[in-house]
């Protein structure tokens, strides 16, 4: 599968939506544990890049000094190692949903829940706090367990589950050190069936109800109209869906309105392998050219109706710059930096064309509409709040500042974009 990270013209390496340009001179792909653990002990400031696919400097380096590294463990040895006595995978730092999704599922075994798009790294997903969807389904990072990490001197931290300052080190924004491997907790193997509805009216929308009608729901609106243009619900096995709310379409649709459904996963209630289901996206469709930017925020789920009629109220100023916007429920965690901490979710995603200059007033909008509801920001995504501001809506961002002091006294793994959050914390 082809690499989500791309190189500029000039040779300079961008994310997938090609709106960053690192400013390392260039990436390190280290081919052993040895050379990584050297390149982590010899550079002053380490920063790992998983597959690319977020859309602002949280995996930067601060500049293109000779001692600082960008590093992409997608040279490594890819290990997937799947223990089907404890129902447990331990996975190496690179890989990325769809290999694990894949091996796992030729163990008998499944992951609880997926994001939309399988090409994105396992360890990259889970220091974000990236999720899918369902009342019931917490994000992809409260089923890991154990988290192996090179530390800044090139040795080797593990942290287990129930291990002081563990809550911290998941959804760690890449601030403790490179993870070199994660062991996940597995469930047993099941079926999923897909059915997608067409329009749904945001008024005498009876959103609990209806983010309760299938194991995973996803919504989506192009904020034209008060309404969804469609509803996609993901049962597990192929028990019949009761949505009486909206028509089921009657051929497989894109998420964006217009946009062809080959590369979708498969729909029309046929059920089949959850890996093959829970994405929005076929694994075997490489996206090559990522002409969007995203942004998302998170929010109590109490808020939902509230937040939607706010963006509502907006919709005139968001949709010229929207492709499509996705709203998702998340089950409450415990990590201390997920979004979905300790709080039901409800998950506002937005798709925005690639017009930085045009979206960048959008989002500012939005996330005045959504301010009321202490919206969390997806931390890989577009967003215009400071991180320095964000620590107030996380119950334990000085007891995670503590632990990346602790871990990484030297600060080492910090850039400039997780020094702003943690800065205010440190003593």
């Amino acid at each position: 599968m082809t690499d989500i990270l791309s190189t500029g013209r000039n040779g300079a390496v961008t994310n997938w939506a090609g709106n960053i340009t690192f400013s390392a001179r260039e990436l390190h792909l280290p081919a052993s544990q040895a050379a990584l653990r050297s390149l982590v002990a010899e550079n002053r400031q380490v920063r790992v890049l998983g597959s690319g696919h977020s859309f602002n400097r949280i995996a930067d380096v601060d500049g293109d000094g000779a001692d600082t590294a960008l590093l992409s463990l997608a040279a490594l040895e890819p290990s997937i190692d799947v223990d089907t006595t404890a129902r447990t995978v331990r996975v190496a730092g690179g890989v990325r949903y769809a290999d694990l999704a894949t091996r796992v599922a030729s163990c008998g075994l499944a992951l609880p829940n997926m994001a939309s798009l399988p090409h994105i790294s396992v360890a990259g997903s889970v220091a974000t706090g990236t999720h899918g969807s369902g009342n019931g389904n917490q994000s992809l990072a409260e089923i890991v367990r154990t988290v192996e990490l090179v530390t800044a001197d090139g040795g080797t931290r593990v942290l287990n589950r129930g291990d002081d300052g563990f809550d911290g080190a998941v959804v760690s924004l890449g601030a403790l050190g490179v993870v070199l491997a994660l062991t996940l907790d597995l469930v047993p193997d099941f079926t999923v069936s897909q059915h997608v509805f067409g329009e749904l009216p945001l008024v005498g929308l009876d959103f609990d109800a209806v983010t309760s009608a299938a194991y995973s729901v996803s919504l989506f609106t192009d904020w034209r109209g008060p309404r969804f243009n469609q509803v996609w619900l993901k049962q597990r096995g192929d028990t019949a869906v009761d949505f009486p709310w909206a028509a089921p379409v009657s051929e497989p649709r894109h998420p964006v309105p217009g946009m062809p459904a080959v590369n979708c996963t498969q729909q029309l209630g046929v059920p089949g392998p959850w890996h093959e289901r829970l994405p929005h996206f076929r694994a075997e469709f490489t996206p090559s050219s990522g002409a969007e930017l995203q942004s998302e925020y998170l929010l109590p789920r109490e808020h939902a109706l509230s937040a939607l009629n706010a963006l509502d109220a907006v919709r005139d100023e968001v949709a010229p710059v929207l492709q499509v916007c996705e709203v998702r429920t998340v089950a409450a965690d415990t990590q201390w930096l997920s979004p979905a901490h300790a709080r039901d979710t409800v998950a506002f995603h937005f798709t925005w064309v690639p017009d930085a200059a045009a979206v960048r007033p959008v989002v500012r909008l939005v996330e005045e509409c959504l301010t009321p509801f202490a919206p969390r920001p997806h931390w890989g995504k577009v967003f215009g709040a400071e991180p320095a501001a964000l620590g107030a809506r996380y119950p334990h961002a000085a007891d995670f500042a503590a632990l990346s002091q602790r871990l990484d006294p030297q600060g080492k793994f910090r850039n400039a974009f997780v020094r702003s959050f943690v800065r205010p914390f440190l003593s």
